[in-house]
């Protein structure tokens, strides 16, 4: 016998009109918000800072992928929770479209895009309901994370990072027994002067590394704090990332040859880093899925104690 597709609700009409309700008001959005799509796609393959925005779609494609039979078992029109989302999306990009002339480009650009994510929940919640969304929340939440942040914002993360990863390069300069001393963004050696410029802040690999911080905790871990702390160590572990590539960039140049400080493992290595700071994060989620696993002993006890107890509602006979 042949299987549905999983994307196939069922297979009865009332689903599959659903599903077709579902794409008619995604493919609505689409030609609406085409030139905000558009606009996004450029900055995520043109730009540094927004390259995380591919892989946040995929996961969250991915996440209502892995839920869909849970939602289409609960699937139910809900037109008092899903028309309130369509209107105040329908009211954003309004707004966003008549009193865009005082805000930069970039912010304009941000309005839009939250404005097509709201509409994107408001069309799941109304062709599948409450329960169905409260299945997906997750996927349905991570989408805000499309939207694009505005300059002003990356403005004040940027430099942040920058001070991080100089702050993280002395600490290892330290700690190694170089004589160090730091001003500002410049880290004063033995006979080499270090500038933590922008591009030091690495914050293409610090947005990757956080987005994939949030997939893996999603996937692989069930209770919030746990989530929260593999979340919030992607922070520091992407600072201490940029202070080791510093450092490691720098020792190579006054150890080995002075040109690493301009070649190719300068400015293409950033890789070997992000690779390190991953492992370190996959092996924090290792550590903190051991304590959510029972032992076996004790699931085989669970389970035999519910086996032993008489069924709900059975009468004792003496």
């Amino acid at each position: 016998m042949k299987k549905d597709h999983p994307l196939v609700v069922n297979g009865t009409a009332a689903d599959k009109k659903r599903l077709s309700a579902f794409v008619f008001l995604l493919a609505l959005s689409v030609v609406a918000g085409y030139g905000s799509l558009i606009e996004t796609a450029r900055l995520a393959l043109n730009q540094d800072a927004f390259t995380y925005i591919p892989l946040v779609l995929m996961l969250s494609v991915e996440f209502l992928y892995l839920r869909w039979h849970s939602v289409r078992s609960l699937a139910t029109y809900s037109v008092a929770a899903g028309v309130p989302l369509l209107v105040i999306a329908a009211g954003i990009a309004l707004g966003g479209y008549f009193w865009s002339s005082p805000l930069p480009d970039d912010a304009s650009l941000s309005v839009r895009m939250a404005a097509l994510v709201v509409w994107w929940v408001g069309a799941f919640t109304l062709c599948f309901g409450r329960k169905a969304s409260r299945i997906a929340l997750f996927p349905l939440v991570f989408l805000f994370a499309v939207v694009p942040l505005p300059a002003a914002v990356l403005d004040w993360i940027v430099p942040q990072l920058q001070s991080g990863s100089a702050w993280s390069a002395m600490a290892l300069f330290r700690l190694f027994g170089v004589p160090v001393v730091r001003d500002g963004m410049f880290l004063n050696l033995p006979g080499l002067t270090l500038q933590v410029a922008t591009e030091c802040s690495s914050i293409r690999s610090s947005s990757m590394l956080l987005v994939t911080a949030i997939g893996v905790a999603q996937m692989l871990l069930r209770t919030r704090w746990r989530k929260a702390g593999v979340i919030l160590a992607a922070v520091p572990l992407s600072v201490a990332k940029n202070g080791l590539r510093i450092f490691t960039i720098a020792m190579l140049s006054i150890k080995v040859d002075p040109s690493y400080l301009t070649g190719k493992f300068h400015h293409q290595g950033g890789v070997v880093f992000f690779a390190v700071a991953l492992a370190l994060l996959l092996l924090l989620v290792w550590w903190l899925r051991k304590g959510e696993t029972r032992p076996k002993a004790e699931i085989r006890e669970a389970a035999s104690s519910v086996l032993r107890r008489p069924p709900t509602g059975a009468v004792d006979e003496e």
